[in-house]
């Protein structure tokens, strides 16, 4: 009996151990490629269209690449609830993500784990000792495919004492005459370890070791179909009426698709024996002849998702509508502050740099207007303005501490270097953003102090403003252009307006100072010469401001090695 309890923690501890390499050569790979591919990813969710095909693409490759069906919905869910996504595209992207994490499956159902340390020591050894970060993200990748094998190979070689165990082995063929008892199971593995994936590669196991067939895994693999949607679902909690149907239209579309097979299972005699002819069949046009039941069960598991995506494809509209009538209502609640990130997109770090970017327009485009809106005020003694400028000062300082607490949880492992200075970088961008509607703030206190004072301006002042504030204006857009676009030559067009700014300011305070003395008709009073001179520091210092951000976007790019990698990753 005691030797059999050994036995028993024997094999879990393996089993864990194995599992444990899985997900983790799992995740070194996830974050390699992430790194080699981050910019065609965020290039590629650019080009999302209305288009459900389109979105079954976007939504396959995404995954492939991240190795993670549930990240990928996830961060639809966040897409959705930022507004970026409408529920519609979602769906696409939705079905294409479970075709991609099948992608996943039929790597692991290759037998390699011979290869697991050739992989693990060439993979190591360019990690860490590359010069090259194109190589270095190479490396990362085949040590997580080694470890990855390695803990795929231990979970079979722990599991074989369970093709002897006439329990276990009648508990799985229970499955093929109670599939609803493997869907469970496939269900409740997949939500534990959170990873459809990783539930595969036990099954996996499981078929290698001999402990179970064919028939009997079908129902595991359906419900682990279903179990990874529970991630999702989660994710969807305190999210908008929009996001939580995208949830629901995952967990639809996945237990729709399982629930007619599972039907089928049970109504159609030997209908599992029929669906492994039919594969054979396919996987033979494909030619693999007598597959490996490994095979057979990846094949399987493409098969089932690729069919259940273009079964539903044309009836998008009809799952929207579906679920809308599930969760039925309307979004009343206005959004206050950030409007692109969301925390949901931390686990795909490139796609989190990519909504900071757009979150960091949208609250320049902010101080832009405060900027123009309060020297218009002044120009015109237009008060109505300053309650306006004030209501948008606190929202942008309520985006910049959100910002700023956002980008310092973005996981920098699975980011190259560009993108790691990206965010040194945006740090400084946003504290620039602020003290422009700082001073935009400061001008409003300057409308003020002339409407209380009844203070009257030259035709030359009233001329000298309007010439600065044209040109700030220009140079406001074009940063905004810049940090859109990270176009240098841009950067270059900020500096030199910056430096003819400066000149033009020490002209016209000399002027200033000039009319104030002045005894002619053009002539100022002190009060409004001392009050057009704080004006002109204030314009001053955005101009300063915004040659800040253009020098942070230059220092980005300013290492040639860097740059050079970049270019490098970008052909791979």
């Amino acid at each position: 009996m005691k030797g059999e309890i050994g036995l028993g923690i024997d094999m879990a501890i393996g089993l864990l151990g194995g599992l444990g390499l899985f997900i983790y050569g799992m995740k070194q790979m996830s974050e390699g490629l992430q790194k080699t591919a981050g910019k065609r990813l965020r290039h590629f969710l650019a080009a999302m269209t209305s288009k459900p095909i389109m979105g079954v693409g976007v939504g396959t490759i995404i995954t492939a690449i991240i190795q993670s069906s549930s990240a990928t919905t996830v961060m639809v869910v966040g897409f959705v609830n930022a507004g970026l996504m409408t529920l519609f595209q979602s769906v696409g992207v939705i079905m294409g993500a479970n075709i991609g994490t099948t992608i996943t499956a039929q790597l692991i159902a290759f037998k390699l784990g011979d290869y697991a340390f050739h992989a693990i020591a060439i993979g190591a050894f360019t990690y860490l000792f590359s010069k090259s970060k194109k190589f270095q993200y190479i490396g990362q990748v085949l040590l997580g495919f080694g470890l990855l094998f390695l803990g795929l190979e231990t979970m079979g070689d722990t599991m074989e004492p369970l093709k002897d165990s006439v329990v276990f082995v009648n508990w799985m063929e229970s499955f093929a005459q109670y599939p609803i008892l493997g869907v469970l199971t496939g269900i409740f593995v997949t939500v534990a370890v959170q990873s459809s994936s990783a539930s595969f590669g036990i099954l996996l196991g499981l078929v290698t070791a001999g402990a179970i067939h064919y028939e009997a895994a079908i129902p595991i693999l359906l419900g682990s179909n279903i179990g990874t949607t529970v991630t999702a679902i989660l994710s969807a909690i305190g999210a908008n009426l929009t996001a939580k149907r995208a949830a629901a239209a995952h967990f639809l579309f996945n237990v729709l698709g399982a629930s007619i097979m599972i039907a089928f299972l049970y109504i159609i005699p030997d209908f599992g024996v029929m669906i492994e002819n039919l594969i054979l069949s396919i996987s033979g046009f494909f030619g693999q002849i007598n597959p490996s039941e490994e095979r057979l069960l990846a094949n399987t598991h493409t098969f089932f998702n690729v069919l259940n995506t273009f079964l539903w494809l044309p009836f998008t509209g009809f799952m929207v509508y579906l679920v809308k009538k599930m969760i039925p209502g309307e979004d009343l609640t206005l959004k206050r502050g950030t409007t692109f990130i969301d925390e949901r997109m931390l686990s795909t770090p490139y796609v989190a740099i990519d909504q900071v970017k757009k979150e960091i327009v949208a609250m320049g485009g902010i101080s832009r207007d405060m900027v123009c809106e309060s020297v218009d005020g002044f120009l015109d003694g237009n008060g109505d303005v300053i309650k306006k400028i004030r209501r948008h000062e606190d929202i942008v300082n309520e985006m910049e501490e959100e910002l700023l607490h956002f980008i310092q949880k973005i996981p920098q492992a699975q980011l190259n270097d560009v993108d790691i200075r990206t965010l040194d970088k945006y740090f400084a961008v946003v504290d620039d953003i602020e003290s422009i509607a700082d001073d935009a703030d400061d001008i409003a206190e300057l409308i003020e102090n002339r409407l209380e004072n009844k203070l009257k301006f030259s035709s030359d002042a009233q001329a000298t403003i309007q010439e600065v504030y044209s040109i700030i204006c220009d140079v406001l857009d074009k940063t905004l252009e810049l940090i859109e676009t990270d176009d240098l030559e841009i950067a270059a067009e900020i500096l030199e307006a910056e430096e003819r700014l400066d000149e033009m300011q020490i002209q016209f305070r000399h002027e200033s100072i000039s009319r104030i003395k002045g005894n002619d008709k053009d002539s100022c009073d002190p009060n409004s010469g001392i009050i057009l001179l704080e004006l002109l520091d204030d314009l001053e210092h955005i101009s300063d401001q915004m040659a800040d951000i253009a020098h942070s976007i230059i220092e980005i790019y300013e290492d040639e090695n860097i740059s050079k990698d970049v270019q490098d990753v970008d052909v791979v």
